[in-house]
């Protein structure tokens, strides 16, 4: 267990929305004065999947950014336990590539820098080849490119590359949530 002391825990500060249900899941058979609204979310920077206790007078919408963090809160009273991809919602499940890209976008310097520095894995595949569409040419591509000039954006790899790295990514992160992986690049927190 060594090393473990003095590893701080790292929390959500803001989530995404993926779905709303106002009273609840349909299946709690509870009476509805004890139900309590829900949200199920989407972490924005660990990528964990979510279940949100809401503040009763505060509705969200779909794909909202919402405040999760230490100290008050507007809509959110507590986060209640992670979940796993089967137990989102077929709306949930849905939303889940959309708010994944709007948070990549919103961590752009971030994604920057693993497409920058990301390294091989083993001696057969580099860390590039897991991005979906990225095959070995464009895996060259892109090293032979940013050994020139490290990359600055996701426009700036578009540029270059001719690839939408930002939705390989996205996806590389749904498909991590999703089912198990051999390799984890993004999903940190994974309940196997």
């Amino acid at each position: 267990m060594k090393g473990h002391k003095n590893k701080k825990r790292k929390f959500e500060d803001y989530a995404y929305v993926l779905d709303y249900l106002e009273y609840g899941y349909p299946e709690d058979k509870r009476p509805m004065h004890q139900k309590r609204p829900i949200a199920q979310a989407f972490g924005e920077k660990q990528f964990v999947l979510m279940e949100l206790i809401l503040k009763d007078d505060k509705p969200v919408e779909l794909a909202e950014r919402v405040y999760i963090g230490k100290g008050k809160r507007d809509k959110v009273d507590y986060v209640s336990r992670m979940l796993k991809y089967e137990e989102l919602t077929p709306t949930a499940k849905t939303e889940l590539f959309y708010v994944i890209k709007e948070a990549v976008k919103r961590n752009e310097k971030r994604f920057m820098k693993f497409i920058n520095e990301c390294a091989p894995i083993t001696t057969k595949m580099h860390a590039l080849q897991l991005l979906p569409g990225i095959g070995k040419t464009t895996m060259w591509k892109i090293i032979d490119e940013r050994e020139s000039k490290p990359f600055e954006s996701f426009e700036d790899v578009e540029k270059r590359v001719h690839r939408n790295i930002l939705d390989a990514i996205a996806k590389r992160i749904e498909d991590e949530l999703k089912e198990p992986q051999k390799y984890y690049l993004f999903v940190k927190w994974k309940e196997h």
